[in-house]
């Protein structure tokens, strides 16, 4: 069987061995975040509704967690902000009712947590990572380019609100982009955020493959290290490399060779890659990600963005 929503599982940083649900189409979301991975937003908005099937994405799992396959977490991530599918809810209540074993993790951006509904909806989850950039509005604004419509109290405000109510866990992402919410006075603001929150702890992170404009940069380890001595709010963990691939039973050694062979060829963007493979992006990046911790490939910026080639030997 073809699998239109879901992909994966390779290796997460955060999550370990991880099969995705992609719920809304590429690139459907309420923010336009300068360092997203699968790019700039195409479709900036905070409408509910059900972008894909509910019922074609049960119908995908249910065929895919028959076999009870090893994973870590189910997650709800891919191409957009998934809590904008208006049947997130049912899908989370289908898989606690019929594969109960597996832990469900929501990866969000918690624009949408401000909505009632939505906080109703991930109650059954496990896992709740939201993310949390900035608190000023201007870096806020710079760095998550928002619908309109959303300000940051209000994300604030809502992921407060799930926080104190949710019965999972939940991690609170930190995104440092340098430049703009590295400084000391931004960290103070989000950590005065954190307080309030209370999450169980916070996982900062930042740059690992090329974001949506060329500018933005990872921030290095001892900028991390810095910020995440200031954190008082929660235990702060600092993002770190993949797991094995050795550990990922999916993890297909012909794919990562395929593109080796390709980008030996003729430098590919990752858009190039997706489109030799036909494999979700999320995917892609991932294996990108394994090449270039392993120290096969390279990236350069041209053009159509940022191209990868066979690392010099």
């Amino acid at each position: 069987m073809a699998y239109h929503h879901l992909f994966g599982p390779v290796p997460s940083r955060r999550l370990g061995i991880s099969l995705g649900i992609d719920l809304v189409p590429l690139k459907t979301c309420s923010y336009n975040c300068v360092y997203c991975e699968c790019g700039t937003t195409t479709h900036l908005t905070t409408e509910r509704r059900d972008y894909v099937g509910t019922g074609d994405v049960i119908e995908e799992l249910r065929k895919y967690l028959r076999p009870s396959p090893h994973l870590d977490y189910i997650t709800f991530a891919g191409s957009g902000e998934p809590t904008l599918h208006a049947g997130i809810g049912e899908i989370i209540r289908f898989l606690k009712t019929e594969f109960p074993a597996y832990r469900i993790a929501v990866l969000t951006n918690g624009s949408t947590l401000s909505d009632p509904s939505v906080r109703g909806n991930l109650m059954g989850a496990d896992l709740v990572i939201p993310t949390l950039n900035a608190v000023s509005e201007p870096a806020f604004r710079k760095i998550n380019r928002p619908h309109r419509d959303i300000t940051q109290k209000a994300v604030i405000d809502g992921i407060t609100a799930f926080a104190r109510d949710f019965p999972g866990a939940v991690w609170l992402e930190v995104f440092i982009v340098p430049g703009i919410n590295d400084d000391d006075g931004e960290i103070g603001l989000i950590d005065a955020a954190i307080t309030a929150i209370k999450p169980d702890k916070v996982q900062l992170n930042t740059l690992d493959r090329p974001g949506a404009v060329a500018w933005v940069e990872p921030a290095d380890d001892r900028t991390l290290g810095r910020i995440a001595a200031m954190i008082t709010g929660a235990p702060v963990e600092i993002v770190g490399a993949l797991p094995s691939r050795d550990t990922v039973a999916s993890f297909h050694e012909e794919v990562a060779d395929f593109i080796l062979t390709m980008v030996r060829r003729r430098p590919a963007t990752a858009d190039d890659i997706v489109r030799a493979t036909g494999l979700h992006k999320n995917e892609v990046n991932k294996y990108i990600q394994f090449l270039l911790e392993s120290k096969q490939i390279t990236e350069k910026r041209g053009e159509r963005g940022a191209f990868f080639l066979p690392r010099e030997r």
